[in-house]
């Protein structure tokens, strides 16, 4: 009983909440401007939107299989490269931090004593922001188990669009100073151009250029690509704006000890080819085309004596399968199936008038394997 509550309160927590948020934030954003940031629970819930969304998307990520590697690395079974190019990923950052920090900014100001200038800077690191998440939105929208991972940029546009749109209000209510004067021609025309808030997006809009650039020239200070920001989505592999081609992932079947084993490293377990198991391509040596011999040989021979050994694999074997998790492991498994091997090939030198010719065909796509 206790166990079935806590698993509801884990389903409630991790895919309830973000729902629940999501929800909210859409209410908020359709109501009129004046009546905004007056409920105690709209600021909860937009704190609980930036405290819980990137530790969810953070988990969401773990439960999607996405591997922190890039289009030319090997994965294994259903693992995924990564959405961004690792090496675009500090550029990402850099101008998703610029973008917190502008909202943090609308939500701490006094607008009454800001300049135009100022509050038309700050809404251009929002479309930067939101500029973004959309980018990351399109670029995982390849799945429907994806979906989760869109929640938190999702509410981050919801956000900034609510924030936006109360900033306009606050800046019509405002009586800005027309008579301020800037020394500099060019800002003192634009200063005169922003009094109105309304045209506050469009302006916006156009500083979000020169911000780019801006943002984009200190990272070529620190080592970044000035196409960085383009690259960072293109550069990749399985997701909707790639432009490369991975390798075909390898099949590793977790439940079966000689075919997680053959996985370990190329010096220790000696892969021979690629093989064909249930559709998926898998790593294969000689200890996994040997051990599936056997178990052929004694499926024709002894069919309820393999029942048997059938049975009592899959109770204890698979779970000792599923703990190996690198290439470490696998190499451990593989030595420690050695003396195995060695009987196996006793049986079947002793039983198959032509083993060598049994062990061959092993995965070769046309009978089904075994282990």
């Amino acid at each position: 009983m206790m166990t079935s509550i806590l698993q509801l309160l884990l389903v409630f927590f991790f895919l309830g909440m973000p729902l629940i948020l999501t929800g909210l934030n859409g209410y908020y954003l359709m109501r009129s401007p004046e009546k905004l940031y007056k409920s105690k629970l709209e600021v909860v819930s937009e704190v609980l939107t930036f405290l819980l969304g990137v530790t969810f998307s953070l988990f969401y990520m773990g439960l999607s299989d996405i591997y922190f590697a890039d289009w030319d690395a090997q994965l294994y079974n259903n693992q995924k490269h990564m959405p961004i190019w690792t090496e675009g990923l500090g550029t990402i950052v850099f101008f998703a931090v610029i973008s917190l920090l502008t909202y943090i900014m609308l939500r701490a100001i006094n607008y009454k004593k800001a300049s135009p200038l100022i509050l038309v800077s700050t809404i251009a690191g929002q479309y930067v922001g939101m500029l973004l998440c959309l980018l990351w939105i399109i670029q995982i929208s390849v799945a429907t188990d994806m979906l989760l991972l869109t929640l938190f940029p999702l509410n981050y546009i919801l956000l900034s669009v609510k924030m936006i749109r109360y900033l306009i209000f606050k800046g019509n209510k405002c009586i800005y100073n027309e008579e301020e004067r800037y020394q500099n021609r060019f800002l003192q025309n634009l200063n005169v151009r922003l009094q109105n808030a309304n045209r506050w997006p469009f302006y916006a809009f156009v500083f979000t250029v020169p911000l780019l650039m801006a943002g984009i020239i200190i990272l070529l200070l620190f080592g970044q690509r000035p196409d960085a920001i383009i690259k960072a989505w293109t550069e990749t592999s399985d997701w909707r704006l790639s432009l490369k081609e991975g390798p075909q992932n390898i099949y590793m079947d977790e439940h079966y000890l000689c075919t997680v084993a053959a996985g370990g490293h190329e010096q220790v377990v000696k892969p021979l080819r690629l093989g064909v198991r249930h559709g998926h391509k898998v790593i294969v040596n000689r200890q996994l085309c040997v051990a599936n011999a056997f178990e052929e040989l004694i499926q024709e021979r002894l069919p309820k004596t393999h029942r048997v050994i059938r049975r009592f694999y899959d109770t204890y074997g698979f779970p000792i399968a599923k703990g190996i998790k690198s290439k470490v492991m696998a190499d451990i498994v593989y030595i420690l199936m050695k003396p195995l091997e060695w009987f196996f090939l006793f049986v079947l030198y002793l039983c198959d008038n032509k083993p060598e010719n049994r062990i061959a065909v092993q995965y070769m796509g046309k009978r089904k394997p075994l282990v």
